[in-house]
């Protein structure tokens, strides 16, 4: 009979102390740490393509943007994560001197995965939602070209709009847009089969 081992739980503390000296990237929850796996050639050119996108018309306006290793701490709940792009327009605000982990992101863009999606729809977007500074919130598939963008309307009311092949989504809170044509540059998908 096997015996149950409990697992290592970690205080904030104890993880922002691990994880800013370690190797790897973990996200932290309800004491957890949860390694991050790397990334598709896919998802990596998305991520690029965006920052460009997103840091050309950016360039002189009071936002910034950060991809893959700006951690968010999430006040509400406790929860460290790290957004695949994260932008913060007017001063950023981090939890200490280090300057590593913001707490007033603006917009929020995930790369879908098979691994990931289901945690970056439910779970990862509420907690996200618990943010009083996120306006917008974008997710984007690797896999075709689709984008949705979900934006804050009142307290607790997000508006959902989707965008698909060549679409341009505005992406309001921070005056700019993304360009699925853009966003997909150098992305090949495989040709769908029709029925015959």
């Amino acid at each position: 009979m096997a015996l149950a081992t409990q697992k290592q739980r970690y205080t904030e503390t104890e993880y922002l102390d691990l994880e800013r000296q370690a190797e790897y990237k973990s996200e932290y929850a309800d004491g957890e740490l949860f390694a991050m796996a790397g990334a598709s050639e896919e998802h990596n050119l998305i991520v690029t393509n965006c920052v460009i996108s997103l840091g050309t018309q950016l360039k002189d306006k009071p936002c910034k943007v950060y991809a893959n290793d700006m951690r968010v701490h999430i006040q509400a709940t406790g929860r460290y994560t790290y957004p695949d792009i994260v932008v913060v327009c007017g001063d950023a605000e981090f939890i200490d001197d280090k300057r590593d982990t913001l707490t007033n992101p603006t917009l929020i863009i995930e790369v879908l995965s098979d691994t990931t999606e289901a945690y970056d729809r439910g779970d990862k977007f509420g907690n996200f939602r618990t943010l009083p500074s996120l306006q917008t919130y974008v997710l984007i598939s690797q896999d075709k070209p689709h984008l949705e963008l979900f934006e804050r309307q009142t307290e607790g009311v997000w508006q959902l709009r989707e965008y698909k092949d060549s679409g341009l989504a505005p992406l309001a809170a921070i005056g700019c847009e993304l360009s699925l044509v853009e966003v997909y540059d150098k992305l090949e998908f495989p040709a769908h089969e029709t029925d015959s």
